[in-house]
């Protein structure tokens, strides 16, 4: 494993990426449920709104916030057109360039991620259009994704502190496995054209199969690879109907497993995992109990996360009120998350 150090980060999601349920104040009396119709409804407009947002969601002091609770490392999703040459969106490399000097200046690494691809990967909102999943279908998709990670490569490779370069977040379950692991060596040529194993990861994501990767991107060919795989337990049927403490085991027990077998082929790490779980699973509870299973629920996973390479909890931050269970800052300021890592 070439990863320097336990990786204990964050999510900077909802930032550079619009996800609507995240920010919700932005997307009030529009249309609009994602980025790209964001940019399209307001046309022009959007630009303004946006780096508004840009400057004020993300500032200095959360990286100090962030530092100060010994969080070592933090997850920047970004979107294909943050170099602004791609309509109808607006470019923003400006703010990740501070974004990376901050980051040094406090100490902690980045793994930038690339979280909306030409054609969306998963047809998600994260992905930056929802209801659309066309990157595989379409070779140029791609290629332009291949030619995005050189460039971010390009651009960073000077900096100590670039923990890793993810080359997608989040392809759907169903796209072809044999395109992913194309695009994966491609992606992983290039970013190593401009920076050598030994200083930066490059970060693949299992593509929610995480058991489909064990004759893959193998030392000695490969180096300093870090599989991602995203945890939650509020997204299946079957997890909905769990009770607590069934979702304890499975966080505390099975999740152990999943990561301390694929361990054995790769670093692994949680790039996503939260609090968040479906209302139903405190029904009857009061307060203590509630914040007690909270509480449970958040150190089984930590238990099995810290068996691998690392994490990174989504998210830093929600609009005030929203969801906190998803909300890293008030997870901490409630006690359900420890005060100090």
């Amino acid at each position: 494993m070439n990863t320097k150090r336990k990786i204990r980060g964050v999510n900077l999601g909802g930032w550079l990426v619009l996800e609507k349920w995240m920010t919700p104040t932005l997307f009030a009396n529009r249309k609009a449920v994602d980025e790209t119709t964001f940019c399209m409804e307001l046309g022009s407009g959007a630009e303004k709104i946006l780096r508004d947002h840009w400057e004020s969601f993300i500032t200095p002091a959360d990286f100090k916030w962030l530092k100060d609770h010994g969080i070592n490392a933090v997850r920047i999703p970004i979107g294909h057109w943050i170099f602004g040459d791609c309509k109808p969106y607006f470019g923003a490399i400006d703010i990740l360039d501070r974004a990376m000097k901050t980051a040094e200046e406090y100490g902690v690494e980045v793994l930038l991620d690339l979280h909306a691809a030409p054609g969306c990967q998963n047809g998600f909102d994260n992905g930056g259009i929802q209801g659309v999943m066309e990157w595989h279908l379409h070779p140029e998709n791609v290629d332009r994704s291949v030619a995005f990670i050189r460039r971010i490569a390009e651009r960073y490779k000077d900096c100590n502190h670039l923990l890793g370069i993810q080359l997608l977040n989040e392809p759907r379950w169903d796209v072809p496995l044999e395109i992913l692991r194309e695009y994966y060596h491609r992606g992983y040529e290039a970013v190593r054209e401009h920076i050598p194993a030994e200083k930066t990861a490059v970060v693949i994501h299992d593509s929610f199969r995480l058991k489909e990767w064990k004759d893959f991107m193998q030392e000695p060919r490969y180096s300093n690879v870090i599989l991602d795989t995203h945890m939650y337990q509020c997204f299946t049927e079957e997890e909905k109907a769990f009770a607590i403490s069934r979702h304890v085991h499975r966080a505390a027990v099975e999740r152990k497993q999943d990561i301390d077998e694929m361990m054995e082929y790769f670093p692994v790490c949680v790039g996503e995992w939260s609090l968040g779980l479906v209302p139903a699973v405190y029904e009857g509870f009061d307060s203590l109990q509630k914040e007690t299973a909270l509480r449970a629920y958040a150190a089984a996973q930590l238990l099995s996360f810290e068996e691998g390479a690392g994490w990174f909890f989504w998210n830093y931050k929600l609009e005030e009120g929203v969801m906190p269970a998803w909300s890293f800052r008030e997870c901490v300021e409630r006690g359900w998350l420890p005060e100090h890592f």
